[in-house]
């Protein structure tokens, strides 16, 4: 399970001197630990909730980045960058633009979309099977070129 590796690697950063990666596996068993005690939850952490925090994570470091960058504290944005590094390394490979694509035609074809109209059904099927590998905001513009 994706939990117990990061505990795992939390000890290796930790023997290693690996502050960043220490401090963001710190981070991100933090963030799982939430998860698992929420209400619900009952006290387990399935891989694909896993790869769906990690995601968010990875996002929010992106965008903390971008705005320290415009703020022109390349210090900040580089930290941030370094940890979106380490917290990557544990998402599943993306799939590139011409994946998506090939996935997306694939998808139209097998549901009869013909229309914009069709892409609420489109979406909701390429986002099931792209889980982890591949953007929102990317599919959804595919999406939308390819049924304009």
């Amino acid at each position: 399970m994706l939990f117990d590796q990061i505990s795992e690697d939390i000890k290796e950063a930790m023997k290693a001197h690996d502050k960043v990666r220490l401090d963001t596996l710190r981070n991100v068993k933090k963030v799982f630990l939430e998860a698992k005690t929420a209400p619900g939850a009952n006290d387990t952490l399935e891989d694909t909730t896993a790869i769906k925090l990690l995601q968010k994570l990875a996002k929010q470091g992106k965008e903390s980045a971008k705005i320290f960058t415009d703020q022109n504290r390349s210090d900040l944005a580089e930290s941030e960058l370094a940890q979106v590094a380490v917290i990557e390394q544990y998402l599943p490979k993306a799939l590139s633009e011409t994946e998506i694509e090939d996935i997306v035609k694939q998808i139209i074809a097998s549901t009869g979309a013909s229309s914009i109209k069709d892409m609420g059904r489109v979406m909701g099927m390429a986002s099931k099977q792209m889980a982890g590998q591949a953007d929102g905001s990317t599919i959804s513009a595919i999406v939308k070129r390819l049924l304009a």
